[in-house]
């Protein structure tokens, strides 16, 4: 099997468009909510988003292609550009056919989708957008970024709810260890932050009513009220080792684990017992070769919503112990959740808990509930010199279980 490392990252996320800012603002404990500003939404009975701001497409994508993509596929492609960049990936020392795509989004063309219903509904069918299917379909993230880098080995889309991101970076991961592939461009990307994607959660009473920004996400806290939707995307380049080191890359993290199972219990509940989110963590850090006791860190999903942050308290539980020393925090604190581009994002983060010895806060807690007997990293940013190993959780609607084991860099 080969071994898989990570040699460049994208990000664009609601606190930073770039890796270098977003994650100086997550260790700074820094939170990117504000009114929802995209529209008006004070019908939907909610206030509050984790909005990508700043964002120009024209600056990466480019006008011209940006004008046939959905926002979630200018995101994916935008932060797939600075990752390939970070990386250093060309034509002169990687062959297309050697290189694949596999991208996650949860939903999609959601803002496409929106907008053309609304014609057709005002205008008539005659006037729905020939673009409106090659944009709004979810592979499009996909096949964009394989577009824009000529890759032509696999490409395909994941589609796993709030499970996509992670699922999409260990399916890669997949085919680069048992060498189907050199180079795989990976991650997640959602835009939902419009009218329909508000409107819907909200009525599945899912999201935060909570007006002030510092209090409307609080995982493992006993006041949560709901998560916060986010919106952005991650790209990670992963690379064969081999391959990595002849061209002198530098490599920022090794992916040594996958889990991946399904509670098959509810549409949208999880398993409250944790038995399913439990065994793809014990999954993943089974294929990583270690014991639970040197996992130094989890990156939890922690939407912040009752039933997911007890019953994922549970699994952590059942893998690691009730008294277990490992840290846990949900950086949803500060990003909300990108629904499929979450674990993209949080793979990103755990990878730079991991380079630079530190571990990210989990941001507005103060009464931790006692549902949730883990050990979380509280108020500021917490000094981990000696961290070796991580992994992170994705957990989704559909009952979808997702875990990557991650490994500090060293050959």
């Amino acid at each position: 099997m080969n071994r898989v490392v990570v040699t460049g990252m994208g990000a664009v996320t609601p606190v930073g468009n770039d890796v270098a800012t977003f994650l100086k603002n997550i260790f700074s404990g820094k939170i990117g909510f504000d009114t929802i500003s995209k529209f008006d939404a004070s019908e939907t009975g909610i206030t509050i988003a984790a909005e990508v701001k700043d964002f120009d497409p024209k600056l990466r994508v480019g006008k011209k292609s940006a004008k046939r993509m959905d926002l979630f596929s200018q995101y994916a492609v935008d932060s797939a550009i600075a990752a390939v960049e970070q990386a250093g990936i060309n034509e002169t020392n990687t062959d297309s056919y050697d290189m694949g795509v596999i991208y996650g989004s949860g939903i999609g063309g959601l803002t496409t989708i929106q907008e053309q219903v609304i014609k057709m509904a005002k205008k008539g069918p005659q006037r729905v957008s020939p673009m409106f299917v090659p944009t709004s379909i979810v592979n499009m993230a996909a096949g964009n970024v394989a577009l824009r880098f000529k890759a032509k080995g696999i490409c395909t889309a994941i589609v796993t709810a709030c499970s996509s991101g992670t699922n999409a970076i260990g399916e890669a991961y997949r085919q680069i260890r048992e060498d189907r592939a050199k180079v795989m461009l990976t991650g997640g990307a959602e835009a939902s932050v419009n009218e329909i994607g508000i409107a819907g959660f909200a009525a599945l009473t899912a999201l935060s009513k909570e007006t002030d920004p510092a209090r409307a996400s609080l995982p493992f806290d006993a006041d949560r009220s709901g998560f916060v939707m986010g919106e952005g995307a991650a790209t990670l380049v992963l690379e064969d080792l081999e391959h990595a080191q002849k061209r002198g890359a530098k490599i920022y993290g090794e992916i040594v684990g996958y889990g991946s199972t399904c509670d098959a219990y509810h549409m949208t509940s999880p398993d409250p017992t944790g038995e399913g989110a439990a065994r793809a963590m014990q999954q993943a850090i089974t294929e990583a070769g270690v014991t639970p006791q040197r996992v130094g860190y989890i990156n939890a999903h922690g939407t912040a919503t009752h039933a997911n942050d007890s019953g994922e308290s549970l699994a952590i539980n059942r893998v690691f112990g009730e008294n277990s020393t490992v840290k846990v925090s949900s950086t949803k604190s500060m990003t909300g959740h990108l629904l499929g581009a979450a674990g993209a994002i949080e793979a990103v983060i755990t990878i730079a808990a991991l380079e630079n010895g530190e571990l990210p806060a989990n941001v507005g807690l103060k009464n931790q509930d006692p549902e949730c007997r883990v050990n979380l990293v509280t108020e500021n940013a917490e000094p981990a010199p000696d961290l070796e190993y991580a992994i992170s959780n994705s957990l989704g609607f559909g009952g979808h279980n997702a875990v990557l084991a991650f490994r500090k860099w060293s050959e």
